[in-house]
């Protein structure tokens, strides 16, 4: 297992650091333009980074069972904060989300602790209630209220990203547990009725799917930042411009160092660097899963390959996103975008991980 923690260890800062760099490259302009220093960025990235992994050191000593134990008080925990986020004045709107508090000059996401709590919930809800998943009714209708119940709060926000990521985080969870599969068709229908009445209570969600059908109905409007984005992918080429060379984060492409710093890689690296950002996500999440399938106990079981599943789902959603193959969520690329809060949980979801491989029971 140490051959394990130590591929996870290497992958993880190999993302880390690709990110760091590429944030320098992708904000150098604009980070120059507003703030006189074109590291701005990457220097708080890296500081996100050292910060993040030092509470990442703390979290690996802590026995994951500690988690199982004080679940309750977890779960309660995220729920205030996501409340609390709601409330004017205490949470801070961000590109029109009420979804931040802003602790000095940083910020922390409580829909991104959430996604945390409520894997570490669904794994010791699965673990007790195992024998019995074949009743539905009994065993897995109590369990989708509180997801739902938090996923609710996340779209108050509103995080559609955040949220879509939480609730497929889960229900992968509940299929490897042995949920039957008739009642994922079932959650499906409810889940396309849900989302249509997203899109009549909130009309610029129905503006995302029409610019990502057709962005050019609105170049300057909602169709922007994939055609931007776009361009920066299509003419890349086999190796790209070049590192540095972007042309799209000359003020054409919005904050290229965010969600969209995948599209940034693809200018500056072409094909190459694509398929690196691919193949170190999927080495990830090859890892995580060999972690995962080592162990009997079944809520490590549960909880190692929820936590790397919600961190690869969250990049393939990003991925899909920046190269128009799905609407605009505004998820971020784990360990690549710039963000604190998105970095800071990743690096906790990998110190669990790191504490449950160093505790396999077999």
């Amino acid at each position: 297992m140490k051959k394990l923690k130590i591929l996870l260890l290497i992958t993880i800062f190999l993302m880390a650091f690709y990110g760091i760099i590429m944030i320098y490259s992708a904000s150098s302009v604009w980070a120059e333009y507003k703030f006189n220093d074109a590291f701005h960025f990457a220097k708080y990235q890296f500081i996100f980074f050292v910060i993040s992994f030092i509470i990442m050191l703390i979290i690996k000593k802590i026995d994951y069972n500690l988690y199982k134990k004080h679940t309750n008080k977890i779960l309660l925990i995220s729920l205030i904060l996501l409340i609390l986020v709601l409330i004017p004045g205490i949470g801070t709107i961000r590109n029109g989300s009420r979804s931040w508090f802003k602790i000095g000059p940083f910020g922390l996401q409580p829909s991104e602790i959430a996604k945390v709590s409520l894997i570490i919930f669904l794994a010791k809800y699965l673990e007790k209630n195992q024998n019995s998943l074949s009743n539905i009714k009994k065993s897995v209708f109590p369990v989708l209220g509180i997801i739902f119940l938090f996923f609710g709060l996340i779209m108050l926000e509103p995080d559609f990203g955040t949220g879509m990521v939480i609730v497929l985080s889960l229900m992968l969870i509940l299929f490897i547990s042995g949920v039957k599969l008739k009642f994922f068709a079932s959650l499906g229908v409810l889940g396309i009725l849900g989302i249509a009445g997203l899109i009549i209570i909130a009309p610029y969600r129905l503006k995302r799917i029409i610019s990502f059908l057709n962005p050019w109905s609105d170049p300057l409007g909602s169709g922007y930042q994939i055609i931007q984005s776009l361009y920066a992918i299509g003419p890349a080429g086999l190796l790209g411009l070049g590192f540095g060379k972007s042309i799209q984060k000359q003020f054409y492409l919005p904050e290229p160092q965010t969600d969209f710093i995948f599209a940034i890689i693809c200018e500056e690296f072409g094909l190459v660097g694509a398929l690196s950002v691919i193949v170190l996500f999927i080495s990830l999440f090859y890892i995580i899963l060999k972690i995962s399938l080592k162990q009997s106990n079944l809520f490590a079981k549960y909880l190692s390959f929820g936590l790397g599943m919600q961190i690869l789902l969250q990049g393939t959603l990003n991925l899909c996103v920046v190269t128009s193959l799905i609407p605009v969520t505004g998820v971020t690329l784990p360990f690549f975008s710039y963000g604190g809060s998105s970095l800071l949980v990743s690096m906790i979801s990998i110190g669990i991980i790191l504490n449950i491989c160093g505790n396999i029971k077999y």
